[in-house]
């Protein structure tokens, strides 16, 4: 049995910032995956060019069950650590809107980066291999796995979620948490598009491929204001994205078409500058044509403006700016970025990520119940608990 100081199960992003991390401590550290390669998330993300992290990371752009849990790790390991790490490896990246921080080049960039970090500081990487069982000892765990058998004082799960399995995603980390006790909250996916209704599908559908801006409020208050994107299937874009995470299936959402814009009062002014003009005719300077005819009666769009009462106006202007729509559902984790839910952050440390039950075994990254907003604060909650881990085992 071949023991190492480190076991790390996963070689996304959180595990192999925290076998570099550990291996730059002195620390033995073998990391297993069942993967081809490593870091395939990391290599579709944004595109291909990696959203790596954001200029400006606060706590309130995560989900958690207890909202003072990534406060630590990111106070200890902050973006513009990560940044700088980025810049030492001669990567070329730009900002785009929101401080979101992107590889000019590619993905593949940062995964390099990772990998030759990791070799520098002494890390065994070994792909392909399956993990059958762990079991803890005395002086740590066993695990048995596809390639034999391994020993380990500390033992890191960096599995992820369950978003994109056509990438190998799998429930494998939250059952390990189980195994010893751990509780793990029921998890959703996350950051996704949603789905039409039938009936909603054949008014919305031929849509598809437009997008505006828009202004998207949750049930619960929570708001966003993006890019809302018409698909084949549902409703998609950043702002959707967004509040995807704040929202529960039968719940309305609320999208104002027309963000920091009046509508009532626009119709007004409309109306005294051009009375006789159509409401097709005006809504369609504010808004693509195909949207105006899809959200409004083809009877009422072809009236004047002074042939509509006081009333038709108001319903017009409040389904421009608080259009409510029920959605039938999501995308599911087929497309979805992340994960919500995982194991409960009130069994871990977070400080070390250590369970609080099980000396030696720590939990980082998507498997944690910790989602990050859309704009790289996903991948720096990544290297953050990565780092508080590495620093620990």
């Amino acid at each position: 049995m071949k023991h190492h100081d480190v076991i790390i199960i996963g070689a996304g992003a959180a595990g192999l910032m925290c076998a570099a991390t550990a291996g730059y401590r002195g620390r033995d550290v073998l990391v297993l995956d069942n993967a081809k390669q490593a870091g395939r998330k990391i290599l579709i993300s944004g595109g291909g060019r990696c959203n790596f992290t954001n200029q400006k990371v606060e706590p309130h752009q995560f989900i958690c069950g207890n909202p003072h849990f990534v406060k630590s790790a990111l106070a200890r390991y902050r973006s513009s650590d990560f940044i700088e790490l980025v810049e030492r490896h001669g990567i070329e990246y730009h900002e785009r809107d929101h401080g979101q921080l992107f590889c000019n080049d590619s993905a593949k960039e940062i995964v390099t980066m990772l990998l030759t970090e990791c070799e520098w500081a002494g890390v065994n990487i070994k792909l392909r291999t399956d993990i059958i069982n762990a079991t803890k000892t005395d002086n740590g765990f066993v695990l048995s796995t596809s390639a034999g058998e391994y020993s380990c004082e500390s033992l890191v799960v960096a599995t992820g979620g369950l978003s994109m399995p056509k990438l190998g995603a799998t429930p494998y980390g939250y059952k390990l948490a189980q195994q010893f006790g751990l509780n793990v909250l029921p998890t959703t996916a996350g950051l996704v598009p949603f789905t039409w209704h039938a009936d909603q599908k054949t008014r919305f559908e031929p849509l598809s491929g437009i997008a505006v801006p828009s202004t998207i409020t949750a049930q619960d208050g929570t708001q966003f204001s993006e890019a809302l994107l018409f698909t084949h299937r549902g409703l998609s874009g950043p702002a959707v994205l967004q509040i995807s995470n704040y929202w529960q299936p039968g719940q309305a959402i609320n999208i104002n078409l027309l963000p920091n814009e009046n509508a009532l009062e626009k119709l007004q002014q409309a109306l005294e500058k051009s009375p006789k003009q159509s409401l097709r005719n005006t809504l369609s300077q504010w808004l693509p044509k195909r949207l105006v005819e899809a959200l409004f009666d083809a009877v009422q769009l072809d009236k004047a403006l002074n042939q509509l009462g006081h009333g038709e106006r108001e319903t017009i202007a409040s389904n421009l700016n608080a259009w409510s729509i029920v959605m039938n559902g999501t995308e599911g984790y087929r497309t979805a970025e992340v994960t919500l839910g995982g194991v409960d952050t009130n069994e871990l440390s977070s400080k070390t990520m250590q369970a609080n039950k099980v000396a030696g075994l720590y939990f980082i990254g998507e498997v944690v119940d910790v989602s990050g907003w859309l704009g790289g604060f996903n991948f720096q909650w990544a290297w953050s608990s990565g780092v508080a881990a590495g620093m620990a085992v």
